[in-house]
């Protein structure tokens, strides 16, 4: 145990990272068991609509706008100021606690609205783009209700979003950390169970349902609640100011973020549509491995968003470089490892034409050359958020433009390239577009780095 325990410290893995990087780890065990049961129970077809549902919810991005990613860093900045007593109430300067305080109020007032709105938006927009896709399909699949209980979770989810963003934001990593955990092992298992016993897309809508209610029983747990609650009831006298403080901010984030759903969820909707749902499934799955990867090397990072947003407010800029420059080479070697595994692993099971009943399970990802043009890109990509992260704890947005460039690269290539050339003309217009990309971010990073430490 000692042994593990210096390794861990090595390699930077602490309590945070621990559940993080462990929900990542489960994820990736979890998402290769998935592969067998959706193989198993869902056809090729069925598969697609599974993969293309994700990205049709994608579209909440339009109305979200960034608030729930910089909401970690505005409440770091406040919080720094302050300290939690056995009470669970923040103690501390007035002016902070009021501040803090209306960072809540106003997350309730404003999300509630918004999950009204993506409710009747998504149910809107998905019922006008599958019955004009998908009923060209080559069987008939139930999609009508799964999709409306879906709607319905999602509305619910993007409610609480926030408030995870707030408990980071204040400091409890290790606990969203474990509350993350902890899903990503009853979620799959009901999954899996769900898809086993017949409930088709059904599994869908319900997971997120539970995944609502598992949030919520641990927060409640945890006493992260009574936080909240306190923090609802202090009064605010001294209030952070939307229009002057968090709009200058998020509309630059928003765009990013809009632009980043061109980059990232346009895929699986124009294959749908030109290819088929089976092409749309093989990208779905692809995807679902490749995000996971990304996201488990992505926690060494991650994790240390409210540590580089406290040192930036307290100007400790040498502690933040070294931290942050730690931390990406971390990410960076577990990236770059688990990306040549998987490739390799793919190749592995196609060569020995690994089969699940009827089902080559190689088969259900991309082929060769797409998967690699899909790989690179994904490596590319964890350089370009770590130089966003890092600017953006300064609650700044110097990636707008950039964002927006990028958004519209890859939608054009996307739709062009997907519409002449199909799953060939997407892979390798994305691949290319990230390539050029690259240099022009880490320029953005030097350059804003240096001017804001002056």
């Amino acid at each position: 145990m000692g042994s593990l325990k210096i390794i861990a410290q090595k390699i930077g893995v602490d309590k945070a990272i621990a559940y993080s990087s462990g929900a990542r780890v489960i994820q990736g065990f979890t998402g290769v068991a998935s592969v067998f049961f959706i193989s198993t129970f869902l056809t090729g077809v069925e598969q697609g609509f599974y993969y293309t549902f994700g990205s049709i919810l994608a579209l909440q991005v339009f109305f979200e706008l960034g608030l729930t990613g910089i909401m970690t860093q505005y409440v770091a900045h406040e919080a720094s100021h302050l300290t939690l007593d056995e009470k669970r109430e923040y103690q501390g300067e007035e002016k902070y606690q009021s501040r803090l305080a209306s960072l809540v109020h106003f997350c309730v007032k404003w999300y509630s609205i918004l999950a009204i709105l993506v409710f009747v938006f998504l149910l809107i927009v998905g019922f006008i783009y599958f019955n004009k896709y998908g009923e060209s399909q080559s069987e008939v699949v139930e999609w009508r209700l799964p999709w409306i209980i879906i709607c319905i979770a999602t509305a619910i989810k993007l409610f609480q979003s926030p408030f995870t963003s707030i408990i980071t934001g204040l400091g409890f990593v290790k606990e969203t950390s474990k509350i993350s955990f902890w899903q990503q092992i009853i979620l799959p298992t009901f999954t899996w169970l769900g898809l086993a016993i017949g409930f088709k897309l059904y599994v869908v809508g319900i997971s997120y349902l539970l995944s609502v209610l598992i949030w919520f029983s641990f927060v409640l747990k945890q006493k992260l609640l009574l936080v909240l609650k306190n923090l609802i009831a202090v009064k605010v006298t001294d209030r952070v100011a939307y229009m002057s403080e968090i709009f200058p901010y998020q509309w630059r984030i928003a765009l990013s973020w809009v632009s980043g759903y061109f980059i990232f969820q346009l895929f699986n909707p124009v294959l749908f549509a030109t290819d088929g749902a089976v092409v749309a499934g093989q990208m779905g799955m692809t995807l679902q491995a490749l995000n996971a990867i990304s996201a488990f090397s992505a926690s060494w990072l991650n994790t240390k968003v409210p540590f580089f947003s406290k040192m930036i407010a307290l100007k400790k800029y040498i502690d933040l470089d070294s931290q942050f420059r730690k931390a990406v080479k971390q990410m960076l070697s577990v990236s770059t490892l688990l990306l040549t595994f998987f490739y390799v692993f793919i190749w592995v099971l196609r060569s020995v034409d690994f089969r699940i009943g009827n089902t080559v399970l190689g088969e259900r990802f991309l082929g060769y050359l797409p998967l690699l043009l899909m790989v690179i890109p994904v490596l590319l990509q964890q350089f370009i958020s770590s130089f966003a992260t890092y600017l953006r704890c300064h609650k700044q947005e110097p990636f707008l433009i950039f964002s927006i460039v990028n958004g519209i690269l890859c939608l054009l290539s996307t739709f062009i390239f997907g519409k002449l050339f199909g799953l060939y003309g997407v892979t390798i217009g994305y691949c290319l577009v990230t390539i050029i990309m690259t240099p022009w971010a880490y320029r953005i990073y030097i350059t804003k780095k240096e001017q804001w430490h002056k």
